[in-house]
């Protein structure tokens, strides 16, 4: 469906029964498959792209709501899987940025980022689009300096008596007593801040804010900046991590302050937390950061969001993945799995993170169990197009690369892209993520849309139909369709209907499914820690028929939910050793290792003890 502005007959369809709607997809994958938005930032550059960042999903009567940065509206959901965009009727001139949202039961609220005093949004029913102020301005903060001020202290930084402009990134927290408190921060400067807050209309601090915790790269690996935690950027020159996306949520009695870090551009930005026993600490740094990781795969990327539970219970964390072709803050949605061990350990798997997922319809013990088992059999895949541009090849839409990408010759109806997978094998779901190469769009117009038609083929001769998405009136960047049957196909084919941008352009055509091919054998595997205690090496011995490996690793034998993927080819690249910079100093780790392909996964390897430095 085209992106809805909702109004109260639109909300009172979305009440029918399932039965009454589209069927609902019993899988899905990450990237979430929503309609993201054309960014205005870089217009006068004449740069454009589609982006998501930041998101915060709240279970809010019975409903889901996925906020995020610069969308002007918000996506709700009934399953977590099928996404409605929504177009409020109050809403910020330059967008909500890393917005804040909490609900109190009967009625959700909203707050943007800000330098100054902004409004507070409140609605009870907002899937129909409708907002009240619950406050026209909010407090300033107490203490924060105006913009212009900050930037007069100089490297020095400001005294201690005085704040940073804000609150930027914020985090609202309702507590089991009713008291609220208010997080906000994002710098590689300064820490986080908390306070109290009054929120009778018109909102006021309760004290003065304070100051929690800030970054610690010199003792947290996975805290410095860059790709691969590498400190710096491309070039060489060194820059201080991020630290933002506070968010609070409470299990057990305990109060868990999670934050964003070390910057949302590289393939490391991951999600950790502090631990305490009140609402504004003091806060310990848990010795199992980060809690969400995932540095390789389609998708990279995983800080920046929030915690919530779904209507079963099943706790969630959603994350910020990199994209950074167009421009270093085009990025895109995820979310991942989780929970808490029985001694409170916060954790989330991106294990096969990027690969399909089975959204629960209960209570989930172990999030690993929904992976489907699918897995992609485009990876490098023979693929052939009916034209291109130049240099953009088809060979670039199957290596799991979000930043390279196909070009059609034309932006036509009728373009193909086919795959041959090698041999027939059992396919189940397709994922098309398109790429904005040069699309000359920098807002939203009614003709924004994506259609088009998968086909597949046994013998390359007769084709069917595997889904037909040719009179579809909505966006989507990063279709996926899971089939209403497995087919056993060796080809598959994209064939274009329709996108709004200038050209035809396909980042990756991806294909999951299994063959009939025997599980790998299990890989032998060393793991060597550093003199920098911060990382470790890990050389793996390939094993014939891999289409991949995972390393694995956390800080108990029974607890490995770190997770860093990596292809056969790309292990082959690196001499079969695989640096692993995200550990934390004076902290033992356990390593595992294990194989996969379209056969399956497998056996875990031996759990070798890393121990930290004497």
């Amino acid at each position: 469906m085209r992106p809805l502005i909702l109004t109260a007959l639109a909300a009172a369809l979305l009440a029918l029964p399932a039965a009454a709607q589209e069927a609902r997809p019993r899988t899905w994958a990450n990237p979430v498959d929503v309609d993201y938005k054309y960014n205005f930032e870089q217009t006068h550059q004449g740069i454009s792209y589609r982006t998501g960042a930041d998101p915060v999903i709240v279970l809010h009567r019975d409903r889901y709501f996925l906020f995020q940065t610069l969308a002007d509206g918000y996506w709700t959901s009934e399953n977590l899987v099928d996404w409605t965009y929504v177009q409020p009727d109050k809403w910020p001139f330059n967008g909500h940025v890393a917005p804040a949202a909490v609900s109190d039961g009967e009625r959700l609220y909203l707050m943007q980022s800000a330098f100054e005093p902004r409004p507070l949004l409140v609605s009870e029913h907002p899937e129909t689009g409708h907002w009240d102020w619950h406050t026209r301005q909010l407090p300033p903060v107490p203490g924060a300096v105006s913009r212009g001020e900050e930037g007069s202290y100089g490297d020095a930084g400001l005294p201690a008596d005085r704040l940073p402009p804000g609150p930027w990134d914020p985090g609202l927290f309702i507590d089991d007593d009713g008291k609220w408190y208010l997080y906000w921060g994002s710098s590689n400067v300064y820490p986080l801040y908390g306070s109290q807050i009054d929120p009778a209309p018109p909102v006021r601090f309760i004290g003065t804010p304070v100051r929690l915790r800030g970054l610690e790269p010199e003792l947290h690996g996975w805290e410095r900046f860059g790709e691969d935690h590498s400190g710096g950027l491309p070039d060489g020159t060194a820059i201080k991590p991020f630290i933002e996306g506070a968010w609070m949520t409470k299990h057990g009695g305990r109060y868990y302050l999670q934050y964003g870090a070390p910057g949302t551009e590289y393939n490391a930005y991951a999600n950790g937390v502090w631990v305490g026993d009140d609402p504004l600490g003091p806060f310990e740094y848990a010795p199992y950061n980060p809690i969400s990781y995932k540095p390789g795969g389609f998708v990279e990327g995983a800080g920046h969001g929030s915690t919530f539970q779904d209507r079963h219970g099943n706790w969630w964390n959603t994350g910020t993945p990199w994209i950074g072709h167009n421009w270093r803050f085009e990025r895109r949605i995820a979310m991942f799995p989780g929970g808490f061990t029985p001694d409170g350990q916060m954790h989330f798997s991106s294990r096969f993170g990027d690969y399909p997922q089975r959204m629960p319809t209960g209570p989930v013990s172990d999030p690993d169990s929904l992976f489907t088992g699918w897995f992609p059999l485009s990876y490098k895949a023979a693929a052939v197009a009916s034209s291109t541009d130049g240099e953009f090849v088809a060979a670039r839409a199957v290596d799991e690369n979000p930043r390279t990408f196909w070009v059609a010759g034309a932006n036509r109806a009728g373009e193909t892209l086919t795959l041959d997978l090698g041999g027939v094998r059992r396919v189940h779901a397709v994922q098309v993520n398109y790429a904005d190469h040069q699309s000359g769009i920098y807002a939203e117009r009614p003709d924004i849309r994506t259609r088009f038609r998968i086909l597949w083929s046994a013998d390359g001769a007769d084709w069917r139909v595997f889904a037909d998405l040719s009179a579809s009136e909505r966006d989507r960047p990063n279709a996926y369709i899971e089939g209403e049957q497995p087919v056993d196909a060796r080809f598959i084919r994209y064939e274009h209907g329709e996108v709004a941008a200038a050209h035809l352009a396909i980042a990756d055509l991806r294909v999951f499914g299994t063959s009939d091919a025997p599980s790998p054998a299990t890989p032998a595997f060393e793991v060597r820690r550093g003199a920098d205690e911060r990382e470790a090496t890990v050389s793996i011995a390939p094993v014939a028929g891999a289409l991949g490996y995972n390393v694995r690793w956390g800080t108990a034998p029974d607890r490995l939910f770190l997770t860093h993927q990596i292809y056969d080819d790309e292990l082959a690249d690196i001499d079969e050793r695989l640096q692993v910079r995200a550990l934390n100093t004076g902290v033992d780790y356990w390593f595992a290792v294990e194989a996969f392909s379209p056969g399956g996964v497998s056996p875990l390897s031996e759990v070798m003890a890393v121990p930290a430095a004497d």
